[in-house]
Formats: structure tokens, C-alpha cells, sequence
């Protein structure tokens, strides 16, 4: 027969330093989850009649004391195997057998799985709060340049007239919108895997509701085998995240370009660079770099952890790497979002070289096509090939998109269509005027700085939305972790008062 049974020698020095230490390296992560975790567990095995009182207090007084002690004080230590190895070995040695009743009705992975999401959900909360700072930040740049002109650009080439404020704006809206799937997939991980055994649930545990509520959980998850293996929630914690700093790294990488000596479109303060050790002239964008290299990073997280994750059901290897995979990740995007912030809020914009750049380029184009079509009723793409044909010319020899003539035009429509259009007498001048071009886009989500305004205004107003959010989810976790850690207490008292 096959042998079974748990192992009776000790492990490999090659799996100690591997695995075991890979999980160790972790403990960070889940050291206070997994004191609240057991907490809650003692009080509903005592609720229920399941541990003796005075094993239950010496547990609880155990618990609350390494409640106070540092992770990095804790005796964890691979040569004894994963975190919650450790933890066993530290209780059997300060209470001998009564530490036995931790594992009433609960393996050890429960423990780990609780205390993962313990910590995953206040990152969430964390991060999106750094990202309602970086939103605010933004539209308070933006309010600063709603009539800061610029030509905005696609593929880096000149495209239409438009401002700053503009511009920036559109990097709140991305941003807010991870964060509100943050909020979402943060009430996807609040909830509880705790009395779900290991696939089929145990028989000591019949309501999962009470560990659930002492944790600030706001439900069971259903299927008990779901909830000890799910990690589809951890995928999506990921991706939006990922999909945040991608957003912050676009913002980085133009700011970079635009830093350059060949736009001298924004400066960045000098706490946001570096030096060149060789080359004293140089004052590096270094903070952009990080975002951008981040964001890699990040895509990397999700894609590996997407290939962990692929493999049969109830593998253990899917949630070994999440411990530390997804708390690092989400640390690093809290980190970069910081940083980013501190970038915006600190940008100087070269007002006037901006509205230099419209004046070197034929940014024009576009409106002037529109203007043909309503004035002389031809067909836009007959439109567009005659001013492509002017803009040629006029690039060709100096003429800049500001001084194109209606008798330019004309020429270039007898070379098109073999007739002009009557344009040679019309004075273009507001047709090629940015400011009136910018001015003309008042509807919604246009360049037009009342368009641009109500915008703001609308984008604070889901910052505030998105930071009220997090305020009501923070602080019922706070004031679940509160009662959680006093009921301990006090049924630490209690039931001395009775052996006495």
C-alpha cells in the first residue's frame, strides 16, 4: 500500500531554504492577520462549548500578547517550515498541549487565507486613497491651466489646438475609475473563507458567521471549497492595479519627453530628479522613470501570478506565491501612485513655450477643413485633400498654419477639383486662431474652458465620493477589529475571575 500519514522526519535543508523560506519572507504580510484570525477562532470555539474556559484563557492571553509583538520580533523561522509552523512551535512551547486547540475544526491554510485578505482589503482602501490624492492633484493642475494653450498631440505629432488643463485632466478620470473597481473588488475580498474547512466545511463549526462579523467581514463566502481556493478576486486586485500605474506611467512617459530640452514643455522640481555623476548639465526625470519601470513591474505580477494560477483545483501552490505576490504589488502601486502625486503637485508648466509650439505647427488643419465644408457645402474628404495639399505647400516654404490664406486655399482647390471655391476673399482669421478654436468646444468633455471647468467640478466631487467610500469601509473595520480585541479581553478576565 501507499504510504500515508504525515511525514516523520524533518524536511530537507534544500526545501528550507526554498519553500519554506519563501513563505517566511511573508510573515510580514500576514503576522497581525493571522493573531486576529486565531483571536476570533478561540472566542467562537469557547462560544460554542468546544475548548475548555481556562484553555481558552491561557489561548487568548497568548494571543493578545503576540498581538503586541513586532513581526520582526516574532521567532519565525523556516527550519520549523511555513509562518503558521513557526507560531504552533512558539505556542506548544509556552502552553504544551492546550495550544492544540487552535486546530479545532480549521486548517492551517485557513488561518493564512483569513489573514491575507486582512491584509489585502486596508492596502485597498490605502491605495485608493493615494489615488483620490493623485486625482485631486491633478484636476487642482488642471484648474490651474484651463487657458494654458497647447498642441495636443497623437502618435507625439501635432494634432489640435487645446490646453494643459485639458490635457491633464484626462489622466484623473482613468485613475478614478481603477479605484472605484478597487473599491469593488475590495468588498469582493471582504468576505470570509473562515469555517470552510478544508473543501467540505467540519462538523464543529456549523454557523461561519460569527468569525466572520469579529472580523469586519461583511458575509460567509458560500461554497466552502470556493472558499478556501478562490483566487479569481486576487487576479482582478492585480489587474487594476496594474492597469492604475499603466495610467500614471502614460502621464510619466509624456512628462518625460516634454521635460526635454526639445519641448521645454514642464519642468520637474528638482526633489523629482537626479544628477549625472559624468555629465554635470544633466537633471534626470528619475521619478519617471520608477513610475514607468513600476508599471512593467506590475504587468509582470499579474502575468506570473496568472501562470501560477494555472493548474488542477485545490492546489496549494495558487495561494503560497499570493501571500507575497499581491501585498507587494499592491505595495509597490501604493508607493509609485505616492510618488506620482508628488510629481503633479509639484510640475511647472512653461506656459509660454506651449503656445509657441501652436505657433510652429499646423494644428489649424482639422478646423479648417470643418470650416470648408460648412461654408462652401463640399464633401470633408475633398475638404481635407485641398487643405493637405495648402499645409504641403505651406510647410514647404515657411509659412506657418496661422497665415494660410484664402487664396492659398483657392489655388490648392483649382489643383484638386479644377475650380476654386470662392475662399481667396474670406478672412480666416478666427478659423485659425487656437484660442477661438478651443473656445469653440463647449460641449461635453471639450477643450473649452467652461467645458473644462465643469469637468473639475465633477471630478472633485468623485474624489470626495471616492474618499467617503473608504472613510465608511475603514472604520468598520477599525471598530470591528476594536470589539474583536476587547471581547478578548474582557473573556480573558471573565473567565479567570471564574477559576479564582
Amino acid at each position: 500500500m501507499r504510504r500515508s500519514g504525515p511525514p516523520q522526519a524533518g524536511p530537507a535543508q534544500e526545501l528550507i531554504d526554498s519553500g519554506f523560506a519563501l513563505e517566511n519572507a511573508d510573515a510580514p504580510f500576514l503576522h497581525d492577520g493571522l493573531n486576529l484570525a486565531d483571536i476570533a477562532h478561540v472566542l467562537d470555539l469557547l462560544r460554542r462549548e468546544i475548548v475548555p474556559a481556562a484553555a481558552a484563557r491561557d489561548l487568548l492571553r497568548l494571543l493578545l500578547e503576540v498581538q503586541q509583538v513586532a513581526v520582526e520580533d516574532f521567532p519565525y523561522d523556516p527550519a520549523f517550515g511555513e509562518p503558521y509552523n513557526s507560531r504552533e512551535r512558539f505556542f506548544v512551547q509556552r502552553l504544551g498541549k492546550t495550544a492544540g486547540w487552535l486546530h479545532a475544526g480549521r486548517p492551517r491554510r485557513e488561518a493564512a487565507r483569513i489573514a491575507l485578505r486582512l491584509y489585502v482589503r486596508d492596502q485597498l482602501l490605502t491605495l485608493v486613497d493615494e489615488v483620490v490624492r493623485f486625482a485631486r492633484e491633478t484636476t487642482a493642475l488642471a484648474a490651474r491651466h484651463v487657458d494654458t494653450l497647447m498642441p495636443d498631440q497623437t502618435y507625439l505629432q501635432q494634432a489640435q489646438p487645446s490646453t494643459f488643463g485639458h490635457y491633464v485632466l484626462s489622466f484623473a478620470y482613468p485613475a478614478m475609475r481603477d479605484a472605484h473597481r478597487l473599491l469593488d473588488e475590495f468588498d469582493d475580498i471582504n468576505r470570509s473563507p473562515a469555517g470552510a474547512g478544508c473543501v467540505n466545511g467540519t462538523r464543529l463549526l456549523d454557523d461561519r458567521t460569527f468569525v466572520a462579523a469579529a472580523l469586519g467581514f461583511a458575509e460567509v463566502i458560500e461554497h466552502t471549497r470556493d472558499a478556501m481556493w478562490q483566487i479569481d478576486g486576487l487576479i482582478h486586485v492585480l489587474a487594476s492595479a496594474s492597469s492604475l500605474l499603466s495610467t500614471q506611467s502614460k502621464l510619466a512617459e509624456d512628462l518625460e519627453i516634454w521635460s526635454s530640452t526639445e519641448f521645454d514643455f514642464v519642468d520637474l522640481a528638482d526633489a523629482y530628479t537626479r544628477s549625472s555623476i559624468l555629465m554635470p548639465q544633466k537633471r534626470n526625470p528619475y521619478s519617471l522613470s520608477i513610475v514607468r519601470g513600476a508599471s512593467g513591474v506590475l504587468i509582470g505580477r499579474v502575468t506570473g501570478f496568472l501562470a501560477v494560477a494555472k493548474s488542477p483545483s485545490a492546489r496549494s501552490d495558487n495561494l503560497i506565491f499570493a501571500y507575497g505576490e499581491v501585498p507587494r504589488a499592491l505595495d509597490l502601486a501604493i508607493r509609485v501612485t505616492r510618488l506620482m502625486t508628488g510629481v503633479v503637485r509639484t510640475l511647472e508648466v512653461n506656459v509660454g513655450r506651449m503656445a509657441h509650439g501652436l505657433d510652429e505647427g499646423y494644428t489649424q488643419a482639422t478646423d479648417l477643413s470643418e470650416f470648408i465644408v460648412q461654408q462652401c457645402g463640399v464633401d470633408y474628404r475633398s475638404s481635407y485633400n485641398v487643405v493637405g495639399r495648402t499645409v504641403r505647400e505651406a510647410s514647404r516654404h515657411g509659412v506657418p498654419g496661422r497665415h494660410i490664406t484664402g487664396a492659398m486655399l483657392d489655388e490648392a482647390a483649382i489643383a484638386e477639383t479644377g475650380e476654386p471655391w470662392g475662399l481667396a476673399a474670406m478672412d480666416l482669421t478666427s478659423t485659425l486662431d487656437p484660442r477661438s478654436i478651443i473656445e469653440s468646444r463647449k460641449g461635453t468633455g471639450g477643450a473649452a474652458p467652461t467645458a473644462v471647468e465643469s469637468m473639475i467640478g465633477r471630478c472633485e466631487q468623485k474624489a470626495d465620493d471616492l474618499a467617503a467610500g473608504v472613510q465608511r469601509r475603514r472604520q468598520v473595520l477599525d471598530e470591528a477589529e476594536h470589539r474583536l480585541l476587547d471581547q478578548a479581553r474582557l473573556t480573558a478576565r471573565e473567565v479567570e475571575a471564574t477559576d479564582d
